[in-house]
């Protein structure tokens, strides 16, 4: 078996205007403070890093590469979560996902899914420039304000969503192949991409692409009622990142899954900060490191109670705390009474 590699922490929810969290050095100086050890880089935020420039100077990002390792961390992956969105954007989504593009293309649907297209590539090149294996993002979605259909769903709509879907994400998903980088989209609420049966629906549109894989994150399970630990027997060959974020599920008499439209404090689903929540992660670490996952263990820091502080200062033991050193033989192996044909034949009465 394999180890998993931590702990480390997704930058996105932690930078600010104020140090000492308002540039790449002040950051990887900070988080390495907390005990982290590797760092998940959101590519669209300029006080971490600009994309361009690492998709084109082999310099740059060994600069980037060797401040990291001043502080004694590895960059685990970039991540086009906000870019990756705006590949497949239904057009009712449009003035709410315009603030993920820059201003030159808002208001222009076609002109930011041009911009969104364009950074995925750069996210390929910059990738392969940091040596990194993996990329993590979202799938964009056609479909989901058909999730919960009324009136029904035409016949042919799911496949007819899911093939532009992939026809968007094909020569992404081939240049990502060209720098020998998996794609792991993070299956999530509002993603055409949200669980088990719509990833597998996305394979198959795609043609089983091998860089087409998954960031796995129990919190999105819990709050759609999901087996997460199950989801890792199934899906174990294409998860290649994870996210270590916790969530709670209680429902009540008066909402459930679908949270009527409340704010996160009052919903029956909402993330939490690690070990505050319902998440079973000793159950999760055992069952990655039975499959062989020897990716990273990210923090993704969401709590709707917690300060952000006392979120990442606690997230670095805890993920430490949970990562199994796997064991070199078996427990009962001072007990093993070798291998002996005969004997076993015995032991079967055959003999």
């Amino acid at each position: 078996m394999k180890q998993i590699q931590g702990p480390g922490i997704f930058l996105a929810q932690f930078m600010g205007d104020k140090a000492p969290v308002n540039n790449f050095r002040n950051i990887c100086q900070w988080v390495a403070g907390l005990g982290y050890k590797g760092i998940q880089i959101p590519s669209w935020d300029p006080r971490c890093m600009n994309l361009a420039k690492a998709a084109s100077s082999q310099d740059y990002c060994d600069e980037l590469i060797g401040t990291a390792a001043e502080f004694g961390l590895t960059i685990t992956e970039l991540s086009t979560h906000l870019q990756g969105q705006l590949v497949a954007v239904n057009p009712a989504y449009n003035p709410m996902f315009d603030g993920f593009a820059p201003p030159e293309v808002q208001g222009n649907a076609q002109a930011r899914t041009d911009w969104a297209i364009a950074q995925m590539y750069l996210a390929a090149q910059a990738s392969a420039r940091l040596g990194l294996k993996t990329h993590a993002s979202f799938s964009g979605s056609f479909l989901w304000h058909t999730v919960y259909p009324w009136p029904q769903r035409p016949a042919g709509l799911v496949e007819a969503g899911f093939k532009e879907l992939a026809n968007r994400w094909l020569p992404i998903l081939n240049a990502f192949d060209n720098a020998g980088v998996d794609v792991c989209y993070e299956l999530h609420p509002g993603e055409d991409l949200h669980d088990g049966v719509t990833f597998e629906r996305f394979l198959e549109a795609t043609g089983n692409h091998q860089r087409v894989n998954i960031l796995y994150d129990p919190s999105h399970f819990v709050l759609q009622q999901m087996d997460y630990l199950a989801f890792i027997d199934i899906y174990h060959e294409r998860i290649k990142a994870f996210h270590v974020k916790d969530a709670e599920f209680i429902p009540n008499g008066r909402s459930g899954v679908y949270g009527g439209y409340q704010d996160w404090i009052d919903r029956p689903g909402r993330f939490r900060s690690l070990g505050d929540g319902q998440v079973n992660f000793g159950g999760i670490f055992s069952k990655l490191t039975s499959h062989n996952y020897d990716g990273w263990a990210v923090l993704e820091w969401e709590c709707c109670l917690k300060h952000p502080e006392d979120g990442a200062k606690e997230g670095a033991p805890f993920i430490e705390k949970h990562i199994i050193r796997p064991a070199e033989h078996a427990f009962d192996d001072f007990a093993n009474a070798g291998e002996d044909e005969q004997t076993n034949r015995i032991i079967l009465g055959l003999d």
